[in-house]
């Protein structure tokens, strides 16, 4: 029996491209649909959210998750990684040596785990996920194609630093090109600068985002509404005022 996105509380976005806004953090998961394969873009706040995230892509897929793409190593984005024991792992350039971030008993998983917490996560499924965090095996620099299969082909775009210090982009070409922008872009609030944001480069982040989105596109941010590119470009442009960067 088919489903559609909306029976699994998914929004469509364009054909075979959708995401799921997830409770708590309101923050955003995608999906993306080839004839050959299937990429979740972020894996939600915990195991058990990184499941749910699994058994909906299969039902729409009608397969496995093959490809994750991490848009940056905050909880809120990584922690249901374990999820999805069997897909290959993208991250931003750097991402997988940020604060021994994935390895075992690494400073940065404790990091994780503490913000998690802080943040009003159970602190065992804090552990838990923290613990489970999987390695991410492919680390993009520049830019790297995915082929999903039927012609379906999305890029994997390294823009940052700027909400953290490794920043990765996702674009589905087509007719609207779908950009998954993770936290870089946030609709629901003003943009978070935590102590790893980078600042002074996070307008010129918005700015590669633009260049490789186009005017045209919908823009996924990491927690909020779709935007369009005219909405990026006035975030920009308050980051550059809130932290003083000349443009």
């Amino acid at each position: 029996m088919t489903v559609t996105w909306e029976e699994l509380g998914w929004e469509r976005l364009a054909d075979g491209v959708g995401r799921c806004r997830l409770p708590g953090w309101d923050c955003t998961a995608g999906l993306v649909l080839g004839a050959d394969a299937a990429l979740m873009v972020d894996a939600g706040s915990s195991l058990d959210e990184g499941a749910r995230l699994r058994e909906g892509a299969r039902r729409l897929a009608g397969r496995r998750v093959t490809h994750l793409a991490l848009t940056h190593p905050h909880f809120d984005h990584v922690f249901g990684a374990a999820a999805f024991p069997d897909a290959e792992v993208y991250g931003a350039y750097g991402a997988a040596g940020t604060g021994a971030l994935f390895a075992p008993g690494g400073q940065g998983r404790q990091a994780l785990r503490a913000d998690a917490v802080a943040e009003g996560l159970d602190a065992r499924a804090a552990r838990e996920a923290a613990e489970a965090l999987v390695p991410v095996l492919h680390e993009v620099r520049g830019e790297h194609a995915l082929d999903l299969g039927g012609g379906r082909r999305v890029l994997l775009a390294d823009v940052g630093p700027g909400h953290t210090g490794h920043d990765l982009a996702v674009l589905v070409p087509g007719s609207p090109n779908v950009l998954f922008c993770g936290d870089l872009v946030e609709e629901s609030g003003a943009p978070q600068a935590g102590p790893d944001a980078v600042p002074s480069r996070w307008p010129a982040a918005l700015d590669r985002l633009l260049a490789v989105g186009g005017d045209d596109a919908l823009y996924v941010p990491g927690h909020g509404t779709v935007v369009d590119a005219g909405f990026v470009r006035a975030q920009r442009d308050a980051l550059a005022a809130r932290f003083g960067v000349s443009r």
